[in-house]
């Protein structure tokens, strides 16, 4: 009897600690965001929270204390989701890192895009600092078609010449192609393929629509003059999706408007209340920046721009051009800064609540490149949140993640887990310092860490801490929609 009973007891006692074993490690996460200022642009909280992070995932959010395997201490700092930049150019690993310093998690090059999906993600996987994706691009499409000699932009049949009506049946064959291959949008340069009908842009609309994706245009013309303006060319779209039904997404509405930004942004409300499926982006610049030997610059630029030599930079060196350096330059290719975009127009744009944030970065191949691609985010935050006031904080946030995950979760549901702080999301995170936070990268001195983030998550996977680069981690994911054929 005194035997059982010491077996009863035993066996209890080795349940009891099982139990408590185990309670335990379930109260375990693997990294654990304490006493920040969680903001969430979905549900509008904003309080001091913990957040508990498990797999790759926002585990609870809780007002009591926390264990973790690691401890972020988030004190006096904000927790936000982290950034989702639409449209970044430079897909690399050193813009990757620039990036993830100014915030963002997941960037996205969606309105250039590629002719190659499958390829496209298959070149960064497994060794990506931050989440990426790419849309199947109108513009190189056009190119391998045509077999144009650019490179990134077109520079001769693809932007100066109609396709024939076979080379249109390979267009938009290429276009259905990517899309099957799980694209995340379509991306479309009509400023940079000039010589495109309207017919082979709607028609583009039309494969898009069919797969319920995005359309991200950069618009036809970006000119004062009539008919080559803004506004004309914002017609355009707007009307290629209310006949086709597709999604449409305008990038960098503020260089395409110039000083009538305000007037392309009524059309784009005005759209929306009738409900069609548009958004717009800006990024928070006076000036622009693309390649100077592409259609843009084709005779008459100055006069439909309203600029002169003097207003455009030449990214190498940081001189303003002439007319001798410009014809220089043209021959000889490469990127400019053109300081078009009123200030009065960037921050209508950032005020405005339906317009997102993206960067329009570019890929680093020199010590000078616009600093849009490095700073976009903290400058948002820094000057035009905090010094200029133009819009608050929680309304900057939404304009960075939640609204850019929204873009795209129709057709790519993923994004329902991104731009938001909620249990089960992913862990995207980004922590930072509403003080101090402000861009560092200029025109002058572009590749700079932007300062004030304290803390980046990809997946659960810390990229920065305490504002350093994490090294030999790598724990970006294709971001893409499903795979049809």
């Amino acid at each position: 009897m005194r035997r059982a009973t010491l077996v009863l007891f035993s066996v209890c006692l080795l349940a009891t600690f099982a139990m408590r074993h185990t309670h335990a490690d379930a109260d375990l996460y693997d990294i654990v965001i304490s006493g920040g200022r969680v903001m969430d642009p979905e549900s509008g909280r904003d309080a001091v929270r913990n957040v508990g992070i498990r797999d790759g995932k926002i585990a609870v959010i809780s007002e009591a204390p926390l264990q973790g395997k690691r401890t972020i201490d988030a004190h006096g700092l904000v927790v936000a989701p982290g950034f989702i930049d639409l449209h970044e150019h430079g897909q690399e690993p050193r813009n990757y890192e620039f990036q993830a310093h100014d915030g963002v998690t997941t960037s996205l090059e969606l309105e250039v895009g590629t002719n190659d999906v499958d390829d496209w993600y298959a070149k960064r996987e497994g060794h990506a600092l931050i989440n990426y994706g790419v849309s199947i691009g109108h513009i190189p499409v056009r190119m391998a078609v045509m077999h144009d000699p650019g490179v990134f932009l077109p520079l001769g049949d693809a932007a100066h010449r109609e396709a024939t009506p076979a080379e249109l049946q390979q267009i938009d064959a290429s276009i259905n192609r990517g899309l099957q291959r799980g694209a995340l949008a379509v991306g479309m340069g009509v400023n940079y393929t000039a010589a495109a009908t309207h017919a082979e842009i709607v028609d583009v609309f039309k494969v898009a629509a069919a797969h319920g994706a995005s359309v991200h245009v950069h618009l036809r013309y970006n000119g004062l003059l009539e008919p080559t303006t803004g506004l004309a060319a914002l017609q355009e779209v707007i009307a290629d999706a209310v006949a086709t039904g597709a999604p449409l997404h305008v990038v960098h509405i503020t260089s395409m408007g110039g000083r009538e930004t305000p007037r392309l942004l009524e059309m784009v409300h005005g759209t929306q209340k009738r409900g069609l499926d548009i958004t717009t982006e800006a990024y928070p610049y006076i000036a622009g920046s693309t390649d100077i030997s592409s259609a843009i610059f084709d005779a008459g630029w100055q006069e439909r721009m309203g600029i002169t030599y003097h207003d455009l930079q030449w990214a190498k060196t940081g001189e303003r051009l002439t007319a001798e350096t410009f014809e220089k330059y043209r021959k000889e290719g490469g990127m400019v800064i053109l300081f078009s975009i009123p200030e009065s127009a960037v921050r209508t744009a950032l005020a405005d609540p339906i317009v997102m944030v993206a960067s329009d970065g570019v890929p680093i191949t020199g010590p000078k490149v616009h600093p849009r691609g490095q700073a976009t985010y903290c400058r948002v935050l820094g000057h035009y949140v905090r010094e200029e006031k133009v819009l608050g904080l929680m309304l900057a946030l939404r304009k960075m993640s939640l609204m850019p995950a929204q873009r795209l979760e129709k057709r790519a549901p993923a994004f329902a887990n991104k731009g938001r702080i909620k249990i089960g999301a992913d862990a995207d995170l980004t922590v930072f310092d509403p003080n101090t936070v402000i861009d560092k990268a200029t025109f002058e001195e572009p590749l700079q860490f932007s300062a004030g983030i304290s803390d980046v998550l990809v997946n659960g996977v810390p990229v920065i801490l305490e504002g350093k680069t994490v090294e030999g981690v790598f724990p970006g994911r294709a971001q893409r929609a499903p795979i049809s054929q």
